[in-house]
Formats: structure tokens, C-alpha cells, sequence
């Protein structure tokens, strides 16, 4: 379809992460510079289905490229898996004169889109909006650096207490598929061992590794594992540490989603108002169905049907300078 592009609609799907505000301020202000209409779409693909649908100027994005979570609120939508709730975005998408659309989210967004925009030939420009880092196309994504700060602030707290009372700390972060908040986090924290659901955790080298610390008397020791770790996460790892080291003082704490909110990091917003000053310029030259990522420092476009989860890309040699640091 090579129809011209009079009015934008943005909308957040998926989990918030830090920085889709920035992307969101971006995204309308360039397109507002290019004299074209912008709509807002509150709660992602099933906001667009029940028409909750709003237009934008410039006041609209003031003072939110330095808050957290999303303006236009994000929500899972089964029905946009149906026919019937997919004509109906199609419906409301022609009721509010909405001619192409930007999407900032993870790989559920766009891989939920493409679908739609094959049958309605909608254009379409996706943001990578996910805390994880887990999608092809792009070496990172808006909210990482965030929730890895976020991350690194809580363990280096939990470290102070470790080290008053000479505990053994096990923190869970976020990453149910992707270690790489785990890794991250882990390495700028010093952590004595990290888990991630890319690399298989052999649990008695786990143990093997505190039994040498306590042979050394290093009376510390910070283990960061993620989520999605074949292991169990940080209520069963403690389970086995304490059962095999019943001296030691074991405790857990999971971030949770505490990883999600807060102010973005200078990085995240600056990655945030590229990506979305990128996607407007990418429509309105007529690219459609891909995504804006930055890969080696360029702006870099991946087709929706080719986006999806990195799998098991981890650099391991990461893992393997942490065991001798850690020493």
C-alpha cells in the first residue's frame, strides 16, 4: 500500500520498561515536525480494538522523557489473536483516520502483528521496548540499561548487609528466557557466581565453588541468577546451599519488578528518542513491517516476521572471566 501518511498512531504492548516515554515523546514530536497527525492508543492492541484511541500534540509529551513505565498504559490482548478482534482494530484504525502505525514493544508485539498487517496492509514501524535484550535485530533495547542499574543498585546493598553479617546472598532478577540482566548485573556487582538460562547450571560446581570460597574464608558470597534458570531460581538453589552448608547464613531476595520501573537511564533515553525519531522517518520513506534496532551503533531494520528471542547467543567467555574474578 503506498498511500500517503497523514496520521500516526503509537501504541505500547508487552511489558513497560524504561524508556518507552521518551519513545513515545520522540515518535510524536517527529512526526508532529513533519506536519503529520499523531493518535495515541491507550493499552496496546486491546486499546485499539475497543477504540480507546486519543489524538496528541507536542503538550501532550511534555515532561515524561525522564519517567518510567508508559503513558499510553499497556495491557495483553487475547482477542487480537481472533479474526473478530483483529477487524475490529482494522475498523477503529479507519474510524480515526489512522494511516500507519508505530509499535514499541518486545517480540509478542510484533510477532502478534504481523499477522494483521499482512491481511490489512497497515504500515507499520516497531520499537524495541523489553528489559530482557532478548531480540534479534538490535544490539540492545530501550529499558536494559535501566533495569540493569536498577539491578546493580539493590545487590550492591545487599552486598553491605552480606558482608556485615558474612551471608551468603542468592538474588533473583528478571529473565525468564535471557540471561542477560543476570550476566550484566552480575558482573557489575562483583558476584562470586551467576545462572542464566542459556548456559545448563551444573549445581555441584555451584557448590563446589562456595566450598573452595569457605576454604579460603571468604566470608562472602553473591550469587545472581535469573528466572528462567534450569535450576530452579533463588528459592532452590538456597534450599540446596543450605542443606549442604548448614553453617552458612543463606538468604534470598527477588527483585521482581521492582526491575521494571524508575526513572530511565541517560542511556535508555537517549536510545529511546533515536529509535523513535528513526521509526517516523522510516514510514514516512516508505519502509513498513520492521523494526528499528541499533546494531553497531547504526540504525538497522529487521523485518517483524524475522524478529524473535536471541535463543542461546550468550557470550560465555563472560561467564568464564566471572569465575576468575570471583577469585
Amino acid at each position: 500500500m503506498n498511500r500517503a501518511i497523514e496520521r500516526i498512531g503509537i501504541l505500547t504492548s508487552g511489558g513497560d520498561a524504561p524508556g518507552m516515554n521518551a519513545a513515545i515523546r520522540a515518535v510524536v514530536r517527529t512526526a508532529l515536525f513533519q506536519d503529520r497527525k499523531v493518535s495515541g492508543i491507550r493499552r496496546g492492541y486491546q486499546g485499539l480494538i475497543e477504540g480507546d484511541i486519543f489524538p496528541m500534540h507536542s503538550g501532550s509529551v511534555s515532561n515524561i522523557i525522564n519517567t518510567g513505565g508508559t503513558m499510553l498504559k499497556t495491557a495483553r490482548s487475547a482477542d487480537f489473536k481472533t479474526d473478530a478482534g483483529r477487524q475490529k482494530a482494522f475498523e477503529n484504525l479507519q474510524k480515526h483516520n489512522i494511516d500507519a502505525l508505530v509499535l514499541i514493544g518486545g517480540d509478542g508485539t510484533f510477532r502478534g502483528a504481523t499477522e494483521f498487517f499482512r491481511k490489512y496492509e497497515i504500515p507499520a514501524v516497531g520499537l524495541p521496548g523489553t528489559i530482557d535484550k532478548d531480540l534479534t535485530g538490535t544490539d540492545t533495547t530501550i529499558g536494559f540499561d535501566t533495569a540493569v542499574n536498577t539491578a546493580v543498585e539493590a545487590i550492591d546493598r545487599l552486598r553491605d548487609t552480606a558482608t556485615a553479617h558474612d551471608r551468603v546472598f542468592i538474588v533473583e532478577v528478571m529473565g525468564r528466557d535471557a540471561g542477560y540482566l543476570a550476566l550484566h548485573s552480575g558482573i557489575s556487582c562483583g558476584a562470586e557466581d551467576i545462572l542464566i538460562p542459556e548456559q545448563h547450571t551444573n549445581v555441584s560446581e555451584v557448590l563446589g565453588r562456595i566450598y573452595s570460597d569457605e576454604a579460603r574464608q571468604k566470608s562472602v558470597h553473591i550469587l545472581v541468577v535469573a528466572e528462567g534458570d534450569d535450576a530452579g531460581g533463588a528459592a532452590a538453589i538456597a534450599k540446596i546451599v543450605q542443606e549442604t552448608f548448614p553453617q552458612l547464613d543463606v538468604r534470598t531476595s527477588i527483585l521482581g519488578h521492582i526491575q521494571r520501573g524508575g526513572r530511565p537511564s541517560a542511556a535508555d533515553r537517549v536510545l529511546a528518542s533515536h529509535l523513535g525519531f528513526a521509526a517516523v522517518e522510516a514510514l514516512l520513506s516508505g519502509k513498513q513491517q520492521v523494526m528499528v534496532g541499533l546494531v553497531n551503533n547504526a540504525i538497522h531494520f529487521t523485518p517483524f516476521d524475522a524478529v524473535g528471542k536471541t535463543g542461546a547467543e550468550m557470550d560465555t567467555d563472560l561467564l568464564r572471566m566471572i569465575r576468575v574474578l570471583a577469585t
